[in-house]
């Protein structure tokens, strides 16, 4: 699997392509890949010629505090899963290659960052989307794929590439689950074999509330209260947020019409886990 370090090595690459009709599909990620990026590549490879992974821990997104440091990485880990997936080529740049010593250009999202995530990661969104818009510039895909574990970022991508009038398809793709219902996370590294199992709240509070609106349940109000309830009875868990929200526009609900993103983030000791499902 061949890695590239550089922004005109990959387009050169993909320059080289284009010159043969090919179609592009990027995977944009932070590595320390697992089952659920590679179900993204899988989906890539099958949807375009050529498929690029990025490979970049982004400082950008990352607040004062937060894991740029410790996040996990592993290439030549990220290189075989991504060989077997079915990828043409790794873009693992340094921070030093995508941000001069001087840049000073961001691309920021107003209203859908500012709830959820966005409440306690101020700076997290406006880093994601100047990131993403400078790999799209850098790579120039045809299609770019994101998981919907991270629903309010895929949301948000949406909106960036409508408003900004970036020619690429974005794709949702599904979360992908551990066998006892864990979401897929680079994070879960993180926990010890204890919070490994308190963890599991999270995707028992899912289950309860696609249960619940499977069942009829029109308010989201109380779907949102018995899984926070279940939650909080689960001792090492801390909730930062279980919230209700228009799938597309991220702002609050109390009714289940439309499409709603019922979403969590919770933290279990000292690790941020978020998941969350959607009712049509």
């Amino acid at each position: 699997m061949q890695v590239v370090k550089t922004v005109d090595e990959i387009r050169k690459m993909v320059k080289s392509w284009r010159k043969e009709g090919l179609s592009v599909g990027l995977v944009p990620t932070m590595g320390f890949l697992h089952e659920g990026h590679k179900s993204l590549i899988l989906r890539a490879a099958a949807e375009n010629d050529r498929v690029v992974v990025s490979d970049f821990v982004n400082p950008t997104q990352f607040g004062p505090g937060e894991d740029l440091e410790s996040y996990p990485r592993d290439i030549n880990r990220d290189a075989a899963l991504c060989e077997e997936a079915g990828a043409s080529v790794i873009f693992n740049p340094e921070p030093s290659e995508m941000y001069a010593p001087d840049f000073s250009t961001y691309v920021n999202m107003e209203n859908l960052s500012k709830g959820l995530c966005g409440k306690t990661r101020p700076i997290h969104f406006r880093g994601v989307c100047t990131v993403v818009s400078k790999l799209f510039n850098i790579v120039s895909p045809d299609r770019a794929y994101f998981g919907q574990k991270d629903a309010q970022q895929l949301a948000i991508i949406r909106r960036m590439v409508r408003d900004l009038n970036i020619d690429i398809e974005i794709v949702g793709c599904p979360i992908i689950r551990e066998s006892d219902g864990l979401a897929k996370s680079s994070r879960n590294t993180y926990l010890n074999p204890e919070e490994r199992q308190a963890a599991l709240c999270l995707s028992r509070a899912v289950k309860l509330g696609e249960k619940m609106a499977a069942e009829g349940e029109k308010d989201a109000d109380r779907i949102v209260s018995e899984m926070i309830s279940l939650i909080q009875a689960e001792p090492l868990a801390k909730i930062d947020y279980v919230e209700a929200v228009n799938g597309v526009t991220i702002e609050p609900v109390h009714k289940i019409e439309g499409t709603v993103l019922v979403a969590m983030a919770v933290y279990i000791g000292k690790t941020r886990l978020i998941d969350n499902f959607i009712i049509e």
